[in-house]
């Protein structure tokens, strides 16, 4: 089915995620895991002239739905409220990546921006016939195209394309230069601010088609455990309720999401398998020793053992973080519906064409028989590019044919079933030279995750990175979370480099400054220094103010923190937190700085309170009364500054601000009290051991 047919035939369905009424455009086939190469599947001009914008990505809260827009109306000479766009339908979209890892403007930026740069000379073209005129003669604005000298002489996107696909192709052509930009770097109203302020935005818990019927899973009650046997006499009981089972999975099905749960509840299931020994309290040296047998270098410079003799002041740590949750708001929902040979499936989600394939691979179809559906999304931060939920609801809507099937997890199941972020542990030797201007060596072994983004802008003579080649290393499910690896090595890292500066009696600016070998990396230091009003000096100075640099691929941010410690409770104020950032282009700078403070403020809890606590296969922590999230209370002053690069390339920043945050934190605390906090999150108990181990002046 086309991508105009198949619109016009779900019109309905359509409404509460594209944002307008522009007709999608043909899209011809392509190559899986390739970029379409027709600008048609991207573009589509309506017959009133308005551009619908059809991309494989996803609306996370993030802001993709605006900056996209802003990307197609720079090239087109549009306002982005001409811009209509549509996210994440499998059918009407072309293939792309993930919405994770900052592949929005990384990667698919880049090609829908040649994309539009190719359809505004295509269109050019057009006028230059239309009108009789050359095409350097020409102007465009807001969809109308006239001849410079005779503005009279006009017509429109519109009255050019009526409707139809463009066929006429001109290759690659050049994107405006920076110079001539007028809409990128400018603010613009965020296209789903209304809908989100009012209630109006739909998610995919809000999808109420005619016969859904809701379905409640029996889970084990610990990881390692299948289920064995399962009584259902009594739910069967219940009015309305239907049990559907496929293998392992036993689901309890009504009309009314209360009723399933309630009756999921007499469900009697026995499960076999056997649980790990192992809890939050030992899994540290239970990742070590599992580790340790593959233990291997995958990066190395010099002699380590050479520099060691070579240093004037060496620091050995060991550096941890717990497993976290993505926590998301919108925990995992998804409806699922088996008609005509075609599962379809409206899914929270991050990765549309993952999600497309899972289900596709789960029921043994050609993923030409399965479309993903993708609504606004409550948060994703890597939790969501898995498709556990659409599988299920898949299966289960497989086996009652013609009826919508939703199962939306309620947090429980949301903290039990996510792959966490990983527990690990880095240990780190350092040292530095007489001069106390450069790093002699540096010898880092990790485990839990791999050395990913480790390795800094940083000048050292000697250094050995290790990581282990182990299968199932962990004994919970453990997944991408924002900036996967970085924030655990640069943690590391950042706080034994605070730790080498006052050991040798200087302050941390200073020592970074002489180890930086990035000139990007000197001014963002300058930057965040003049931002923020300090001027550091040797800690501890009782200030309680800290330093961390981060990197996320090309993208480079410093972090500044300063913080309160009440030495009685343990407890960490953050009192204010200012980011330095380097990303390139930054295309939308109020949403650029929407998405910092968010960083910031989600780790925060990162760093001060998350954790997950588990015994065996269990999960201790079930809702956010005991999962710690930051509270308003806990949200300091927030400082944004964004370097200007010159650049037209844009790394996206939904990944770089989150990486220095638990460094620039703890090393506030060391700045505050002496005190050096090495276990994230840094938890009131864990300051206070810290704080006790501070050697008595």
């Amino acid at each position: 089915m086309k991508r105009r047919t198949l619109l016009q035939a779900t019109a309905g369905a359509l409404t509460f995620f594209f944002t307008s009424r522009t007709s999608a455009a043909p899209v011809e086939p392509t190559r899986p895991g390739a970029y379409a190469e027709d600008f048609n599947a991207y573009l589509k001009i309506s017959a009133d002239g308005r551009v619908g914008c059809f991309v494989g990505k996803t609306e996370l809260g993030q802001g993709a739905l605006t900056v996209l827009a802003m990307l197609v109306a720079e090239e087109l000479e549009l306002d982005p409220a001409q811009v209509d766009v549509l996210l994440g339908d499998t059918d009407l979209c072309p293939w792309d990546l993930p919405t994770g890892g900052s592949l929005t403007m990384w990667q698919t930026a880049p090609v829908l921006r040649g994309a539009a740069a190719e359809v505004r000379a295509v269109l050019l073209g057009m006028a230059a016939k239309a009108l009789g005129a050359a095409a350097a003669d020409l102007a465009l604005k807001d969809g109308a195209i006239w001849v410079k000298a005779a503005p009279t002489r006009r017509t429109t996107f519109g009255a050019l394309v009526q409707g139809r696909k463009m066929v006429r192709h001109l290759g690659k052509v050049k994107p405006k230069p920076l110079s001539d930009c007028t809409v990128l770097g400018r603010h613009f109203p965020r296209k789903d601010a209304l809908a989100k302020t009012t209630g109006a935005a739909k998610y995919a818990g809000d999808l109420r088609l005619p016969g859904t019927l809701h379905a409640c899973l029996l889970r084990p009650p610990a990881h390692g455990l299948k289920l064995a046997s399962a009584d259902t006499a009594a739910a069967e009981r219940v009015p309305g309720v239907r049990i559907v089972r496929d293998g392992n999975l036993l689901a309890v099905l009504h009309p009314q999401p209360d009723t399933a749960r309630k009756a999921l509840a007499l469900v009697k299931g026995t499960f076999e398998g056997t649980e790990l020994d192992v809890d939050d309290v030992r899994i540290y040296q239970y990742l070590v020793d599992k580790a340790a047998p593959g233990q291997r270098v995958v990066s190395s410079r010099g002699d380590v053992a050479a520099g060691e003799k070579r240093a004037a002041t060496v620091v050995e740590a060991e550096y941890r973080n717990a497993y976290e949750s993505h926590a998301t708001l919108e925990p995992h929902t998804s409806v699922a519906k088996w008609e005509d040979g075609r599962m379809t499936v409206w899914a929270s989600n991050q990765s549309p064409f993952v999600f497309r394939d899972s289900v596709a691979e789960a029921l043994k179809l050609d993923k030409d028989k399965v479309r993903i559906v993708t609504p606004f999304v409550g948060g994703g931060f890597g939790g969501k590019l898995v498709a556990p939920v659409a599988v299920e609801a898949a299966r289960i809507a497989r086996q009652v044919p013609g009826v919508p099937i939703q199962v939306a997890w309620n947090r429980e199941e949301d903290l039990f079933l996510d792959g966490y972020r990983p527990a690990a542990v880095v240990k780190l030797r350092a040292g530095l030279d007489a001069s106390r201007g450069a790093i002699t060596f540096w010898d880092s072994t990790v485990a839990g995750v791999s050395q990913g983004e480790a390795e800094f802008t940083y000048e050292m003579q000697t250094n050995r990175y290790q990581a282990p080649a182990v299968p199932d290393l962990h004994p919970l499910k453990a997944g991408a979370w924002r900036a996967p690896n970085a924030h655990t090595n640069a943690f590391a890292r950042e706080c034994q480099l605070d730790a080498l500066a006052a050991k040798a009696g200087m302050d941390p600016v200073t020592l970074r400054r002489r180890l930086a070998n990035d000139p990007r990396l000197l001014h963002l230091l300058e930057l965040a220094l003049e931002a923020f009003g300090w001027e550091p000096a040797p800690g501890p100075t009782g200030r309680g103010i800290g330093v961390a640099c981060g990197a996320w691929r090309q993208a480079l941010v410093v972090a500044v923190a300063q913080v309160a410690v009440d030495k009685t409770t343990g407890k960490v104020q953050v009192l204010r937190f200012l980011e330095a950032v380097d990303v390139g282009l930054v295309v939308n700078p109020e949403g650029a700085r929407q998405q910092v403070e968010g960083a910031i403020t989600m780790c925060i809890g990162q760093a001060l309170s998350e954790e997950i606590r588990f015994k065996g296969g269990r999960i201790l922590d079930k809702n956010f009364d005991t999962y710690l999230l930051p509270r308003f209370s806990a949200i300091p002053r927030m400082q944004v500054v964004f370097a200007n690069s010159g650049t037209t390339i844009t790394q996206g920043i939904g990944e770089p601000p989150v990486v220095p945050v638990a460094a620039a934190l703890a090393n506030a605390v060391f700045d505050a009290t002496g005190a050096r906090v090495t276990h994230v999150p840094f938890t009131p108990k864990r300051v206070l051991a810290a704080l006790k181990r501070v050697p008595a002046k």
